[in-house]
């Protein structure tokens, strides 16, 4: 599965900094010291509507990661899946009358045009759920071989109980973890299981639906979290730097995928750091296909709005909040896009080179990206108020927005 084109990163004199980030099995903050090649992992859509706000201030903030890692001169190696073939896509497809596959590939499609709009850098594997199976297959296989795994009515499902280490990623209590799990994918109540918490892995051939070759684990099809073990050890092996996506993937999603890969390979941790996006809300709600009450970025589009302006909407509000997106939310982003491009648009200006600093700074905290907002906000009052003779100054800030906040002025 192919990705989208990337754009041009420019690059900014002197060097970022290390970034330091929240990880939610420590709860506190670390420092990450990569190497030379970085190495993140971030859950992709199932493809059964449209890129929503939602969506897009996940992975804006995991964008930010990228760009404060190539601002340190590394390389980053990223991976994002698309879970082509699962329940809600099905039923989706049902509701409306359409073919599942047709379904998926026109909405991971539209994903593609809204990330490209929003300059998202693009992962170097994009892999759907479909084309991992023959990868996941013999990965099922093990667990089950090694007592990790167990057939209930023809389904193979993972027991918790077979990593020492499981819970750790998200500190819930089994109570906790009981009523996400049936809220979010799950059957903790479905008889005869070991652990009321233990995740499917391979999801035995039902009437009407999809289903693929297993081997010996017989026709079916890949549970949830195992499919993104599956592509990261691939591509990234264990211990990779981040595994992040939004804050509902950490439990089970993410727990699940740990205690899966760890079992495996019998190495901890899976990844180095467990980091998630906050919710984001309309109406007093979060915003979710389930309730319906969504707003579309390629609505947005349509309808003329700059996606520079989006993207300085989302970049307003810090990565790990919850928080509402209201129509005043986009006009202070319009508002201020505007400004920004009128200060740049001067033959010359007050000098920049503390600001890309203060961006650098805001961005390695934590991805700080209000601070680093309020950083150019600042150079741009300046600006209207004084100007100034460098003549370098209104490029190098639209050097530094664009590298490091990925907003072409």
């Amino acid at each position: 599965m192919h990705a989208w084109p990337a754009s041009e990163v420019p690059a900014l004199p002197g060097k970022g900094r290390d970034l330091r980030i929240h990880d939610t099995a420590t709860g506190g903050r670390i420092t990450l010291d990569p190497g030379p090649v970085a190495r993140i992992y971030v859950c992709g859509i199932t493809p059964y509507d449209a890129t929503h706000m939602g969506h897009a201030a996940t992975y804006n903030a995991f964008d930010l990661v990228q760009r404060v890692w190539l601002d340190t001169k590394r390389q980053v190696h990223y991976v994002q899946n698309v879970t082509d073939v699962d329940d809600p896509l099905l039923e989706r497809a049902v509701r409306d009358g359409q073919d599942w596959a047709e379904l998926a590939e026109r909405e991971t499609a539209l994903f593609r045009e809204d990330m490209t709009a929003l300059r998202m850098l693009p992962p170097r594997h994009y892999i759907g759920a479909v084309e991992a199976i023959p990868g996941i297959v013999p990965l099922v296989e093990r667990l089950r071989d090694a007592g990790a795994a167990y057939d209930l009515d023809g389904d193979i499902y993972f027991s918790v109980d077979a990593d020492p280490h499981f819970g750790e990623v998200s500190g819930l209590d089994a109570d906790a973890m009981r009523l996400l799990s049936a809220e979010r994918g799950g059957d903790p109540e479905r008889p005869g299981k070991k652990n009321p918490l233990d995740p499917m892995l391979w999801m035995a051939a039902r009437p009407g639906e999809p289903s693929w070759d297993g081997a010996s684990l017989g026709d079916g099809r890949p549970g949830w979290h195992i499919e993104c073990v599956a592509i990261a050890l691939d591509h990234l092996g264990m211990g990779f730097d981040i595994q992040g996506g939004g804050s509902d993937l950490a439990f089970p999603h993410h727990e699940m995928g740990a205690s899966h890969a760890q079992a495996l390979t019998g190495e901890h941790p899976f990844a180095q750091a467990y980091v998630h996006a906050g919710m984001v809300g309309l109406d007093g709600e979060k915003m979710s296909k389930s309730r319906g009450n969504l707003v579309f970025v390629s609505a947005l589009r349509r309808d003329g709005v700059d996606p520079a302006a989006i993207r300085l909407a989302l970049l307003s509000r810090h990565y790990r909040s919850d928080w509402e997106w209201t129509d005043q939310v986009l006009a202070d982003a319009v508002e201020r896009l505007a400004r920004w491009r009128a200060a740049v648009s001067r033959p010359d200006g007050p000098s920049a080179d503390a600001l890309v600093e203060e961006v650098r700074e805001a961005l390695a905290d934590d991805l700080d990206s209000p601070a680093a907002l309020a950083a150019v906000d600042r150079w741009a009052a300046l600006q209207g108020a004084e100007g100034g003779t460098d003549e370098g100054a209104p490029g190098l800030v639209s050097r530094t927005v664009d590298a490091l906040l990925g907003v072409a002025l």
